[in-house]
């Protein structure tokens, strides 16, 4: 046994039989009721795979999600990851929580997840969603991981029927942007993309020179001049990326009308982007009606 190993079956063993617990299990709450055979434990250690396990998991299941889920600046399900216990990614602590299974991106630690399979605990890291079709496959692959094959299946026909109803326009209608801290924006080949051209807007980042980076100089922006500015919710505190968005040039087209926030909702590419979706639809009706 490594010195590693021994050191961590220590603090194991000094937590206690029943380790760490979480706010779903301590307090005499009830016992999990996950399916025979699916892992009883499963920390999930990234914004992403949080959202998937949160939806997905049986009561009790779900022992832990990451830190960044319970802000609901960038989490779309901020109030349920709240009521887990919140870890930040490192390999003691998650090892101290016993999972039976750990859920991770391609991006995760991977100092942090090469212990954890040293130590022999499983990891899955699951690629993210790049566009709306995505998003059945990545729901059948969390729910087979996880023993919860039955509700993916629902939550898919729930998602389905509700894109369907949000069809794309036949005709191109406003021009719209995604403007966010450093100038960054998005084009083809991004679900961002995929959500402005399905609620009936036309993506103008590809017409007005990006850089190789993905940046649009604000002098471009201001002058192409379209119709919807997206950005994203700012974050407590400063910096100097998210300041350049308080340019008095842009503040001047949002004030006329054109902004719009991009919410929570729009991150991981999980079935809440169809209330993205929807709001991008509201506002097009909106600015095609007005006069």
């Amino acid at each position: 046994m490594t010195a590693l190993r021994a050191l961590l079956l220590g603090l194991a063993l000094a937590a206690g039989p029943s380790g760490a617990q979480t706010p779903a299990t301590a307090g005499g709450a009830p016992a999990r009721v996950a399916p025979e055979g699916a892992p009883a434990r499963v920390v999930s250690m990234n914004l992403c795979t949080d959202q998937f396990a949160l939806m997905l998991a049986a009561p009790g299941q779900l022992v832990s999600v990451s830190h960044i889920s319970a802000n609901p600046v960038s989490s779309p399900m901020a109030e349920e990851a709240a009521r887990h216990h919140l870890n930040h990614g490192s390999a003691e602590e998650i090892f101290l929580l016993r999972p039976d299974l750990v859920l991770a991106d391609p991006w995760s630690d991977p100092a942090a997840l090469s212990m954890l399979r040293r130590l022999g605990v499983e990891v899955v890291q699951v690629e993210g969603v790049r566009q709306l079709s995505d998003i059945p496959d990545r729901l059948r692959r969390f729910g087979a991981l996880m023993g919860r094959e039955a509700e993916a299946e629902t939550l898919i026909r729930r998602f389905e029927t509700d894109l369907a109803a949000l069809a794309a326009p036949a005709t191109t209608g406003p021009r719209a942007i995604i403007y966010f801290p450093n100038g960054y924006s998005l084009g083809e080949g991004s679900m961002a993309h995929e959500l402005l051209t399905r609620a009936g807007f036309r993506n103008i980042a590809t017409e007005i020179a990006p850089s190789a980076t993905g940046q649009i100089a604000m002098e471009l922006l201001v002058m192409a001049a379209p119709d919807l500015i997206i950005r994203d919710r700012p974050y407590p505190g400063a910096s100097q990326a998210e300041a350049m968005l308080d340019h008095p040039a842009l503040q001047a087209l949002i004030a006329a009308g054109a902004g719009h926030e991009s919410g929570p909702d729009w991150a991981c590419g999980t079935p809440r982007v169809v209330a993205a979706l929807r709001a991008l639809v509201e506002m097009r009706e909106r600015l095609e009606a007005a006069p």
